[in-house]
């Protein structure tokens, strides 16, 4: 379908999952959250598909959460629902699944690419995790999954600021994989499932299996008690004045409660 939030097409043994919603810079609702996690449940049910890459449709990858949807009361679905965020960010996988970013991945689009396998950027890509700036906290697993990824003082520096990092300084902090040309970090991720996927099967399951076992096993007790900090951090005072600022355009006024 045309007009729906999450496009699903194959080539082959590779899957593409589109977020496409370019109007709203990809930004994730409780359609665009369905649509994802039902195009996960597909990939991972099809024995003929064993590697997919996760892209977003016009100008950037994915600017997080559509603040229209939180104001329409969909935080449930789109945070908590099955699978976390957007439905990727907790769930359970077993096949490679690559996030091919361009444009921005920002708050909640940065930590869909974290929950994913591996990134490939295009040169002049952007990713941040904001969230303290707007009286919040990335709770969609930022804040757990950067510092496992990335030197934990580095990690912590870009949380703490919310300042953004370029492609280059994602790339020498080993944070993506790959980098592509403008334009062409679709096929470049491609290019990488085609690699993957031309292997055993039963190889490179296991082999994912085993190389993320130890972020497994730290974060699962995890999950809960970053549920409970997100739930109380939305419903605080600063978090709702961050939201008042940023659509009034201006500075806010925090008062620690």
């Amino acid at each position: 379908m045309i007009d729906a939030a999450v496009l699903f097409e194959t080539e082959g043994a590779l899957a593409r999952i589109t977020l496409n919603r370019p109007a709203r810079r990809n930004a994730i609702d409780a359609a665009a959250a369905a649509g994802l996690a039902a195009a996960l449940a597909r990939f991972e049910a099809d024995p003929d598909l064993r590697v997919a890459v996760l892209c977003g449709a016009g100008p950037v990858f994915c600017a997080g959460m559509d603040l229209a949807a939180f104001g329409a009361g969909q935080v449930e679905e789109v945070l908590f629902g099955p699978g976390g965020f957007a439905g990727l960010t907790e769930a359970p996988r077993r096949k490679p699944l690559i996030a091919a970013v361009h444009g921005a991945a920002l708050a909640g689009g940065f930590e869909l690419a974290l929950a994913c396998d591996m990134i490939v950027a295009e040169e002049g890509s952007r990713f941040g995790l904001p969230e303290v700036i707007r009286g919040l906290v990335a709770g969609a697993g930022g804040a757990l999954r950067l510092a496992t990824v990335i030197p934990p003082a580095r990690a912590r520096e870009i949380l703490l600021t919310g300042r953004m990092i370029d492609t280059a300084e994602a790339w020498d902090l080993g944070l993506i994989a790959r980098r592509a040309a403008t334009g062409a970090g679709v096929e470049t991720a491609l290019e990488l499932a085609r690699e993957i996927a031309a292997n055993a099967p039963l190889a490179v399951t296991e082999t994912l299996r085993l190389s993320r076992a130890a972020e497994a096993a730290q974060m699962a007790p995890l999950w809960p008690e970053n549920a409970r900090t997100l739930r109380a951090i939305m419903a605080s005072d600063d978090a709702q004045e961050g939201a008042r600022a940023f659509l009034e355009r201006r500075a806010p006024q925090w008062q620690g409660r």
